[in-house]
């Protein structure tokens, strides 16, 4: 008995003497007077270069039995090289090391192989209160841009990452990134140290200690849950595999031992089960949520098309990637579709508290201009698998145009026999994108809320939401120009069904150019109740976009020629935030294209309901008024262009356009490709005598719905891609656009 009290007291002092430690900047001065890297130094440790560097930074500690060895080290370096009386500590980046010296190398050699004490024993999990929080690095960024970092250079106390400064539930922002060392990095350079062994014990210390998650975006929404990143080696560390053996459908086996782990601790996992993106949560305990959101890297959390190569960073910029998204646009659940459907539902909740006029309590209820509960599509919006499509279609069959609502974004080409004299004459063919197309439509669109009434030969009302059953054949528009009305483009050749949006700019081509034809739709299925439900997320996510392209070099105030010259070189500026951006991007088109979520999974059925369905956000009539009305915004464009670029004014009458009018040869959901005589927009873009974009033309520009250089090719290799039927706008600039994520 003696003997163990004196071996607990002797671990004790060891422990004591190995917290004697050199303060983190004497610990670079030590290796800098040696003449020591910090990859020797992680060499003779056998430890990784960036422990060592955070080790002198301050942001982590050396554990047992590494830090006997390296206390070791110092303590022979101290001698060697003792400080003099009037030197303090560096604050600023010192000249680079010189090469180390043999006598130097031999000293640590000597150090590192003298005999270590036996590793004290390892400590019981810290409290809350006694949990070590260490500061960001107080070393310049590596990166030019890094406020947060900055910041921390003048804190003498915990840093808070400033988005959460004001919610002390969440003072360590919304996420943080697990690496096998037990370190997890989190935002603004904060590193905290998880002392969690297993994924229960992760789950509750990230609840209880961890002081993670982001505080709702609408006051009457929920606040976001925290989000674990784990990185491969933290994945391993708590027992998970490398890889998914379900490759179909990405989800760890119910039998697999961390699964039982959470479940004999009471944990449970969605119906999705657990995946790349896994929800561990238990049943709310008086109104407060227990839900931790996990990422896990090496099963492809981070989905290249969507976050580039995001999840090859360090774990600290990988901090600072999520860490920037969630800030600008949404702590993310999942993919960035999933992230963009949550951002419209944490935007305007369904739901609000109101007060019950019988008990005088506070219960809830719908909220306003909001989509408060799930509601069947109509016939022709519902995709074929849908059950009202199935009780009227069966399996195969092909609906026509005066069957189903087709919105869809462009993927048109002119007939090469149209091009005229004056373009085969041209030299290049330049390619021009909208920026977030689908964001710009969304904004100020008024769709419907409720669900659908069925009428029979309405009167057209441009501000009612819907579907119309309409014959707008009779608008003839010149044949080298898309038809507005088809995705594809070509004139449409009798009655079809129409958003309100397409239906709307038929009546403005009537009206404004005098067409001998009338708007008298057949039928239509209206929204009696309706509201501009998408303008909070557009204003979030335009600013997000904004921000993100302001870090890369890329802000509204630059000229056209700046502007130009900035975008050729922007995504070079900082990997990271070109994550962002890419991410960005991903999540208008995903969180639209989420709208009308199909069925997925071996076992669907043709014309049942799946899971999708009985969430409000299920509505493919928001999808399809938010691309007719992009697809629109292109034509209106397109046309203006047209016009303004011919020598003849303005036709009454008819849209047949003169030999000189500048029309595109190809369009691509956002993209359209012109025929020029250099290769920059700047050189077939009208502007007016002032140097400015023609007013209602393409202008160039950051901002949703400008455009941007897309890229260049030779006249001729437009030419036989026209020949061959492909489309240019697709490889215009030299990869496949469905496939870059633009």
């Amino acid at each position: 008995m003696e003997n163990q009290l004196f071996n607990a007291v002797d671990a004790l002092l060891e422990q004591v003497a190995q917290d004697d430690l050199p303060t983190p900047a004497e610990r670079k001065r030590l290796r800098e007077a040696a003449g020591l890297s910090q990859a020797q130094i992680a060499t003779a440790l056998n430890a990784r270069r960036e422990a060592v560097s955070n080790w002198e930074l301050g942001k982590t500690e050396p554990r047992p039995p590494k830090r006997a060895a390296y206390a070791r080290l110092l303590e022979g370096l101290a001698e060697r090289f003792p400080a003099p009386l009037s030197q303090t500590p560096p604050t600023s980046a010192p000249e680079a090391p010189v090469p180390a010296t043999g006598e130097a190398l031999a000293l640590a050699a000597s150090e590192l192989a003298a005999p270590e004490p036996a590793p004290a024993p390892e400590p019981a999990p810290p409290t809350a209160a006694a949990a070590r929080v260490r500061p960001p690095s107080t070393a310049t960024p590596s990166t030019p841009r890094r406020p947060a970092a900055k910041k921390a250079k003048k804190a003498t106390t915990q840093p808070r990452p400033s988005a959460t400064a004001t919610d002390d539930r969440f003072a360590n922002g919304p996420l943080g990134v697990l690496d096998g060392d037990e370190t997890l990095y989190c935002v603004g350079g904060l590193v905290l140290d998880c002392p969690a062994k297993t994924l229960p014990a992760l789950v509750d210390w990230t609840l209880s200690e961890a002081q993670l998650g982001a505080p709702r975006l609408h006051p009457s929404g929920k606040d976001a849950d925290p989000l674990i990143v784990l990185t491969a080696a933290a994945a391993e560390r708590l027992g998970l595999p490398l890889q998914l053996e379900d490759r179909r459908g990405l989800r760890l086996a119910e039998d697999h031992k961390v699964v039982k782990q959470l479940a004999r601790a009471k944990w449970q996992l969605t119906r999705r089960g657990f995946g790349p993106w896994a929800r561990i949560y238990r049943p709310a305990q008086g109104g407060r949520r227990q839900c931790v959101q996990l990422a896990v890297l090496p099963w492809g959390a981070l989905d290249a098309r969507a976050w580039g190569s995001a999840d090859r960073l360090e774990p600290a910029d990988i901090a600072r990637v999520l860490g920037t998204y969630a800030s600008r646009v949404i702590t993310p659940r999942g993919s960035t579709a999933v992230s963009g459907l949550e951002a419209m539902t944490a935007l305007r909740p369904p739901t609000r508290a109101v007060k019950d006029a019988e008990s005088g309590g506070w219960v809830s209820g719908p909220m306003p201009g909001s989509l408060t509960e799930p509601v069947d599509p109509a016939p022709v919006e519902a995709p074929d698998e849908h059950p009202v499509a199935a009780a009227l279609y069966p399996r195969g069959h092909q609906r026509t145009p005066a069957e189903v609502l087709d919105e869809e974004a462009y993927e048109w080409i002119r007939d090469p026999q149209l091009l005229t004299d004056a373009e085969c004459q041209r030299t290049f063919a330049v390619g021009i994108d909208v920026n977030t197309a689908f964001l710009a439509a969304a904004n100020r669109l008024v769709v419907g809320l409720s669900g659908p009434v069925h009428v029979k030969a309405p009167a057209f009302d441009k501000k009612t939401p819907g579907s119309w059953l309409v014959d707008l054949s009779g608008i003839e528009l010149d044949p080298r120009l898309p038809n507005p009305f088809t995705p594809h483009g070509t004139r449409p050749e009798g009655p079809a069904w129409y958003a309100t949006p397409t239906v709307a700019y038929a009546q403005e081509l009537i009206d404004t150019y005098r067409l001998p034809t009338q708007i008298r739709p057949l039928e239509a299925w209206i929204r009696t109740e309706s509201g501009p439900y998408l303008d909070p997320w557009y204003k979030r996510i335009s600013e997000a976009y904004k921000a993100t392209m302001a870090d890369l070099g890329v802000t509204s105030d630059l000229s056209e020629e700046d502007f130009m010259a900035a975008m050729v070189q922007h995504k070079a500026t900082d990997p990271a935030l070109a994550a962002v951006l890419s991410a960005i991007k991903s999540t208008v088109k995903g969180g639209i294209g989420k709208l009308r979520e199909r069925p997925q999974g071996v076992g669907y059925k043709f014309g049942e309901r799946w899971p999708a369905l009985e969430r409000p956000t299920w509505r493919p009539d928001i999808r399809a008024a938010v691309i007719s009305a992009a697809r629109v915004n292109m034509h209106r464009k397109v046309l203006k262009t047209a016009l303004t670029t011919q020598q003849a004014p303005a036709p009454s009458g008819h849209l047949m356009l003169d030999q000189d009018a500048l029309i595109p040869i190809a369009l691509l959901s956002d993209c359209a490709v012109y025929l020029s005589d250099g290769p920059s927009p700047l050189d077939f873009l009208p502007h007016t005598a002032e140097g400015k974009p023609a007013p209602g033309t393409f202008r160039l520009g950051v901002s949703p719905g400008m455009v941007k250089h897309e890229g260049t090719q030779e006249l001729l290799w437009a030419v036989q891609m026209l020949d061959e039927g492909h489309n240019p706008a697709r490889h215009i600039k030299g990869t496949d656009a469905a496939l870059d994520g633009e």
